[in-house]
């Protein structure tokens, strides 16, 4: 074997079949599972760095356009999965059954050598019952809030997962703790985020005045939470505009969600809407309202002083409340472990007090100077870069494990 093969056949460091020029290696078969576009984005970037060291690599699974561009074929995508809430669940139940029976269906048709299942604990861990029982060793990436509530679910993770990937510090003593085989990666954002390299030039390009304040509001990425959150959130910008006279507005709007969704709430107001330049939005804005979710986490990264907001269905909120564990709803206070940003949730949700915490952040000097403090400690707890390529290492291990016990 000369060296330049012998070079590859070190390169593939899962593969079944000899590699001396004649047969080719059979394919590393991986399911990767997401419900949500930012479970979309980890996945994408874990197989990205996955295909830098599994040669070569067969990916199949529940994602979007993310995961499909690095390769995936899609059972279903997670456009018809994004549903929040436990009534909202309910009246989506048959679509959810259908797309668990069409991902089983694909791992009977093609079993994999390994399942890789990134958050939506409800229907990934009912995945994780069914593909133990196949066989299929199963890595948890993202995981669910059992910290938060239904505590009960480290005892399913501990019976049906073979690897917890977690990307929050506080994570990673809990699983340990439990006897889940467990390791801390630091966030994928922490890559993906950067300042728009102009501020200045960004923002005029985009017909706004760098020298004027700009609110930027993001009220989510599913339709029912828009739905929810949209109502006072353009009231809370109405009042902030009518103070403000100086004040510009800005939305930023998921690509996947319709513009009808937005027009008879903005009737009338003055707001730049853009569905694509979220982050550098974000890193332009002078103070953020935020749909408490992966949002935060981002604005903590692009260091925007912001105000969580969040409305559930009334019956929903009220289902849920109970089984809540935690004394914070928004990720930035959670990982710094106190209040950094002020969270307004629920009933607190109205428009008159997140107008006024908005303009504090944008007037008062000394309180969005102590905000980014906060923000900064957020940040230095998220891990270092290079979280995706740890998260691809701890799958590979996984994989080797399985080599060897075939």
């Amino acid at each position: 074997m000369d060296s330049a093969v012998a070079a590859r056949c070190r390169a593939l460091r899962v593969g079944r079949l000899y590699c001396d020029g004649v047969p080719t290696p059979s394919p590393t078969r991986l399911l990767v599972s997401c419900g949500e576009p930012s479970g979309d984005l980890y996945a994408a970037e874990l197989v990205r760095h996955l295909r830098q060291r599994v040669v070569p690599l067969d990916v199949f699974g529940l994602g979007g356009d993310r995961l499909a561009s690095e390769g995936a074929s899609l059972v279903a995508h997670v456009r018809d999965l994004a549903v929040v809430g436990l009534i909202e669940v309910l009246r989506h139940l048959q679509r959810l059954r259908r797309t668990f029976r069409s991902v089983l269906d694909e791992v009977d048709r093609r079993p994999p050598d390994a399942a890789v299942l990134v958050d939506y604990p409800d229907f990934h861990l009912r995945l994780a019952r069914q593909l133990r029982r196949r066989g299929v060793p199963v890595v948890y990436y993202v995981s669910p809030q059992v910290w938060a509530w239904r505590p009960g679910r480290v005892r399913t993770i501990r019976d049906t997962v073979a690897r917890m990937i977690v990307i929050f510090p506080f994570e990673e003593a809990l699983y340990r703790e439990a006897g889940v085989d467990v390791r801390f990666v630091g966030h994928p954002l922490v890559d993906l985020i950067r300042p728009p390299a102009d501020r200045e030039g960004f923002l005029a390009a985009q017909g706004l005045d760098p020298t004027r304040p700009l609110l930027l509001a993001l009220p989510g990425s599913r339709p029912q939470e828009v739905s929810h959150n949209l109502p006072p959130l353009a009231g809370a910008l109405r009042l902030a505009a009518a103070r403000r006279a100086d004040l510009q507005l800005a939305l930023a709007v998921a690509p996947s969600l319709p513009p009808s969704l937005f027009d008879e709430a903005l009737a009338g107001l003055r707001v730049l809407r853009l569905a694509d330049h979220t982050h550098q939005l974000m890193g332009s804005a002078t103070a953020g309202i935020v749909a408490s979710g992966t949002a935060t986490v981002e604005a903590a990264l692009l260091d925007l002083p912001m105000v969580v907001v969040y409305r559930l269905s009334a019956l929903t909120y009220a289902l849920g409340r109970p089984f809540v564990r935690v004394p914070h709803y928004a990720m930035a206070n959670l990982i710094a472990g106190r209040e950094v940003v002020k969270e307004l949730i629920q009933k607190d949700f109205r428009p008159e007090p997140v107008a006024r915490e908005a303009l504090r952040l944008i007037e008062d000097a000394s309180w969005q100077a102590q905000v980014r403090r906060g923000l900064a400690e957020v940040r230095a707890r998220l891990g270092g870069p290079g979280a995706s390529a740890r998260a691809a290492a701890a799958v590979e291990e996984v994989l080797e494990s399985r080599k060897t016990l075939t």
